[in-house]
């Protein structure tokens, strides 16, 4: 399970002095030690996952499928606790149920995949569309585009989003730009293309990167990263059925870490929609994947900060009302919501996995810098990860925890 450790920089110092680790293991009249994972708020106990089934068929946005004037009733609707994984996993089926054209494929999925997202799909549709592909990224985006020029509702899964990049040609020279090179004569919106991203924990160099910034350029391609079941399950059905091809990124440490009560129907959630989580008027956090519960996590040490960091929280900033917002899309990415957010509050942090430099809030700075240059109280902060090699043994100072969000909110409050 995915945890969040709070730590203050000379707590950090001291969990490494090896003679007082040994000290505390060894003496048995000390306190009981902590459970595995610490004490800090977890994905799994967050307070924006959705544990019920009112809140779960009252998710912003929702559009209920093929059920006429009724789209927006609840009532006789049902949800089914779900992992992420399973969210995916039951949106494809839903999608390959109700279109026939539908395939999906790639590397293992015809037996479950690495992260059992199409465990079971096989058998219910069938190996003529559910089938491995060689070990070819470029091969299994080409052929994803080949099917969808010729009508098919492709479903192609990269298997880690650090292997994109062969077929990143395919993506940018071909399916992105189809449309506009015959003139409207062909096009690839039938083509998905699933990859799971970020952080894992343990994956170092080549299977914990966030890529999404190397298409932050491409027009004709949109961007979808979920954060939770409900969100994973309503994002990929839109992601389907929208009429451009679609890379949907999904954070692989919430495939079993975030759990939710997901309606069982067929629903979707708007694409190029950012969500508002938390309102505040203060000041603005932005971000999407994994990192979202990291944020929940700083908001919360900020309101009311363990008292190992107590005393680098100034007293008068626990009171600060934060904005969290969900990007959810990339590409396009909701431009609007962000620069009302930020009108308003007069600061933002931006926070996101991938390295600093030419990553997505460097684009989404710019933008904020000139819509909302005389608004803006402090300059636009940004926690990233580090212009690094993922470490193989470190991964989890590259990325941007709790701590290192609190500080940028801290010191973005108090500029």
């Amino acid at each position: 399970m995915f945890t969040t450790t709070i730590r203050s920089r000379h707590r950090l110092s001291r969990l490494f002095d090896l003679k007082a680790a040994r000290k505390v293991r060894w003496n048995s009249s000390a306190a009981e030690p902590p459970p595995a994972g610490g004490h800090a708020p977890s994905v799994a106990n967050s307070e924006l996952l959705k544990s019920n089934r009112d809140s779960a068929l009252r998710t912003p946005e929702i559009l209920w499928t093929g059920d006429g004037p009724s789209s927006t009733l609840v009532s006789g609707r049902e949800t089914r606790k779900m992992n992420t994984y399973q969210a995916v996993r039951d949106a494809m089926s839903i999608a390959m149920t109700k279109d026939e054209t539908a395939v999906v494929f790639g590397e293992d999925v015809a037996f479950g995949g690495v992260f059992r997202c199409t465990m079971g799909l096989a058998e219910e549709f069938g190996r003529e569309r559910v089938f491995n592909t060689p070990l070819t990224e470029q091969g299994i985006v080409g052929f994803g585009i080949g099917l969808a020029a010729m009508g098919h509702t492709a479903i192609a899964e990269i298997q880690f989003a650090d292997y994109i990049l062969p077929a990143f040609d395919q993506l940018v020279n071909e399916a992105a730009k189809i449309r506009y090179r015959s003139g409207g004569q062909y096009n690839v919106g039938g083509l998905t293309v699933r990859t799971p991203t970020m952080s894992v924990g343990h994956g170092g160099l080549y299977h914990s990167q966030s890529p999404e910034g190397f298409f932050m350029s491409v027009a004709g391609l949109k961007i979808v990263i979920p954060r939770s079941p409900i969100q994973a399950k309503g994002l990929l059905l839109g992601s389907i059925r929208d009429p451009n091809p679609v890379l949907f990124m999904e954070p692989k440490i919430l495939y079993r870490s975030a759990v939710e009560q997901v309606p069982i129907d067929d629903y979707s959630l708007p694409l190029g929609r950012a969500e508002t989580l938390i309102s505040g008027n203060d000041i603005t956090v932005l971000t999407w994947g994994t990192p979202v519960y990291h944020c929940e996590t700083a908001i919360h040490m900020l309101n009311a900060p363990p008292p190992s960091i107590e005393k680098h929280i100034p007293t008068s900033l626990r009171s600060a009302n934060v904005e969290l917002i969900d990007l959810r899309t990339i590409l396009p990415w909701d431009i609007e919501t962000v620069t009302e957010s930020v009108n308003r509050t007069g600061r933002l942090v931006i926070v996101h996995e991938a390295g600093m430099t030419l990553g997505v809030g460097a684009e989404i700075s710019a933008q904020i810098q000139k819509r909302c240059f005389l608004k803006l109280e402090a300059p636009v902060r940004r926690v990233t990860g580090w212009d690094t090699p993922i470490g193989l043994q470190y991964e989890k100072f590259n990325i941007p925890d709790s701590l290192r969000i609190l500080d940028a909110i801290v010191e973005t409050l108090t500029y």
